[in-house]
């Protein structure tokens, strides 16, 4: 029996890899492409240019040098937020609390970076960012322990601890925390100390750098491990994964933890390599976005970046949008809210595209995060 040449396999082995990414990616891509199109009709309306509208959106983003920075920051925090909303679904969950973990990461990050004086930056910075994170896990605790104990919905739960983390770190940057610096009068946390920041290489980010290795290990943790494979399988069927003895309430506790954890990351990164401090509002809606994020990227930690950087270069040229072609801000939102609606409502865009449902795995677990008992 003839062999298959090498160089046979390794071609069809490529055409196999690129078909594979072409199928997760095309409902998201024709779903950015119907959002544009529908944008530029409501540009039209307005009165605005779509063409140098969008144009000046590009250019705010990527323009140059300080711009393309800028968005790989504003793009930083959103990777870790989507991570956090996609891992919970990846065990059947729908973690809206990525916005209450993600503040508390903020704050206390904020709280062992001025906190903590005489330490090299080479201890006081991953000490401040691992804070950050285990706070983020430990509130996410809680959301976990009550679905498993209680029966608790996570969704309700998490929607009401993200107000709880509201007035938590308000109070606490207005009070215990605050900066008493002569001529300060708003509520926020004293700035860090420069051993607790987090610098650049050259035009990267270095949180946009962890962002992308948290995004492998997210990867990593789910495809190639036991626990990985126990959470998915969780997701995809508690009573099948009882059932082959796997210990469900302590799966769906470590998940919640490992996503608070992940949005954790995403707060501690915002306050030590942009913000320097933890004051409130500079984070708000972060944590939000992560839902939108996860949704774009199907819940994929690879899909989740170029989502990320979508979002990100959309807040970051919408400035530059406005001011060039005269657009509302707020058409950026519209615009994200489209793209959001296209990819959830997904039977439009494979009816557009004429194209069969996917078999395996499902991207988007929504059914079993709201029904998951």
């Amino acid at each position: 029996m003839e062999e298959t040449p090498t160089h046979i396999q390794k071609q069809s082995t490529v055409r196999d890899v690129l078909a594979s990414v072409w199928l997760a990616a095309r409902v998201p891509i024709v779903a950015v492409v119907l959002a544009m199109l529908i944008g530029a009709v409501i540009l039209l309306v307005s009165g605005a240019n779509p063409v140098q509208a969008y144009a000046a959106l590009f250019e705010g983003a990527f323009g140059d040098a300080a711009k393309f920075s800028r968005t790989l920051e504003k793009a930083t925090p959103l990777i870790f937020s989507g991570l956090a909303v996609a891992f919970a679904f990846k065990a059947g969950m729908f973690n809206i609390g990525a916005q209450g973990q993600l503040l508390f990461g903020a704050l206390v990050s904020a709280w062992l970076g001025f906190g903590i004086k005489g330490l090299p930056i080479y201890i006081h910075a991953p000490l401040a960012l691992l804070g950050g994170a285990m706070a983020g896990g430990l509130y996410a605790a809680i959301p976990g322990a009550l679905k498993t104990f209680t029966g608790a919905h996570e969704v309700i739960t998490t929607i009401m601890l993200n107000f709880v983390a509201f007035n938590i770190t308000d109070y606490l940057a207005d009070g215990p925390l605050k900066d008493l610096s002569a001529g300060n009068i708003v509520a926020r946390t004293p700035l860090i100390e420069d051993t607790a920041r987090i610098g650049s290489l050259g035009i990267i980010p270095i949180g946009f750098l962890i962002a992308l290795a948290c995004a492998f290990g997210t990867w990593w943790l789910l495809r190639k491990t036991t626990t990985g494979f126990e959470i998915r399988t969780v997701g995809i069927n508690q009573y099948a994964a009882r059932y082959a003895g796997i210990r469900v309430p302590r799966t769906i506790i470590l998940a919640m933890v490992i996503s608070g954890i992940l949005a954790g990351f995403g707060g501690a990164i915002e306050t030590q390599g942009v913000i320097g401090r933890y004051q409130p509002g500079f984070n708000s809606g972060l944590g939000f976005d992560g839902i939108t994020i996860a949704l774009i990227g199907k819940t994929s930690p690879f899909g989740v970046i170029p989502a990320s950087l979508l979002v990100g270069a959309m807040q970051a040229g919408s400035s530059q949008m406005q001011f060039n072609a005269g657009v509302a801000k707020e058409i950026t939102d519209v615009i994200q809210a489209l793209i959001l609606f296209f990819v959830a409502a997904d039977v439009i865009v494979r009816w557009i595209i004429r194209s069969r449902k996917d078999t395996g795995e499902p991207g988007l677990a929504l059914s079993s995060g709201w029904g998951a008992k």
